[in-house]
């Protein structure tokens, strides 16, 4: 894979960091998926729209333009939340359609979910979809074809690979901030942030990592990438993650809990301190900078 990186940013310009959020409910993530069938789905109290609403409102308070990675499932039935991301002057990127690993699909299914994902997105919100993010970061050696695919299908970039070893995801040795696969005038990947301590990078970008460190430990990572990297951070985080008053499935092993249910009654603060403490913006701009 040739890691092809963008023009070096100029040293003495303002960082600002991409916000993104992954609009998905609760009994989506793939880590419930043992224990809450797909077709069930349809019959459980959806709770991201109102969600959604406090996360746009949130946003709106401190200035705050972000990407949302939306799931076609959840723009189908609630076509209102992706008018909203838009009408706020947020960027509407997709998350394919049923949150189904990229990693389980073969060429000729993803390219269906991503082509069709992304026409539905620009049906209801009446803009482009240029962004993708694959559920699960779910891209990797196994499958990097499908960045070829992405570009096949019309997208600029993906946000699909985390350069960290985890047990359901990662790519530990792919490049650390934004890269061109394929060389230049391909796709630009743009890898969720991470820092890098003696050998190993360490996640610095959100997720269930942001509930479980310290805020202080975070926001540190974070100004290291910006002052001494003097790169962009990427964040992602989930509708979910505010919601301390959503279901409990019952049988949900130790670890699905943990990972889960961990500090989520303080995500919504925390994300307050982050916009405060950072610059925020949309992905295309931070990355593709377009207007």
């Amino acid at each position: 894979m040739t890691a092809g990186a963008p023009e070096p940013r100029a040293s003495f310009a303002p960082i600002r960091n991409a916000m993104t959020c992954d609009v998905e409910d609760y009994f989506q993530v793939s880590a419930f998926a043992p224990y809450i069938a797909r077709d069930s789905w349809a019959a459980r109290e959806c709770r991201v729209e109102a969600n959604m609403e406090r996360i746009l409102a949130l946003f709106e308070q401190h200035g705050v333009k972000a990407t949302f990675f939306t799931l076609g499932w959840i723009a189908e039935r609630y076509p209102q939340v992706v008018r909203r991301i838009v009408a706020g002057g947020h960027e509407l990127a997709s998350h394919g359609y049923g949150h189904l690993r990229a990693s389980s699909q073969d060429r000729a299914e993803f390219d269906n979910d991503i082509k069709s994902s992304k026409a539905l997105l620009e049906d209801i919100g009446g803009v482009a979809v240029t962004g993708y993010r694959a559920p699960s970061f779910s891209i990797g050696h196994g499958n990097l074809w499908a960045l070829d695919a992405l570009l096949d299908a019309g997208y600029r970039y993906s946000s699909s690979i985390y350069p960290i070893a985890h047990d359901h995801y990662g790519m530990p040795d792919a490049p650390r901030f934004a890269f061109y696969p394929n060389g230049p005038g391909g796709l630009l990947e743009v890898p969720i942030t991470t820092v890098r301590v003696g050998s190993r990078n360490l996640p610095a970008g959100g997720g269930g990592y942001f509930r479980l460190l310290p805020y202080a430990l975070s926001r540190w990572m974070i100004r290291r990438v910006n002052q001494d990297e003097r790169q962009p951070s990427l964040f992602y985080f989930h509708p979910w993650e505010i919601d301390p008053g959503q279901p409990r499935p019952a049988g949900l092993g130790a670890r699905a809990r943990f990972r889960h249910y961990l500090n989520i009654d303080r995500m919504e603060r925390r994300l307050g301190l982050l916009a405060r403490d950072f610059q925020w913006d949309r992905m295309d701009r931070v990355f593709l900078q377009t207007p």
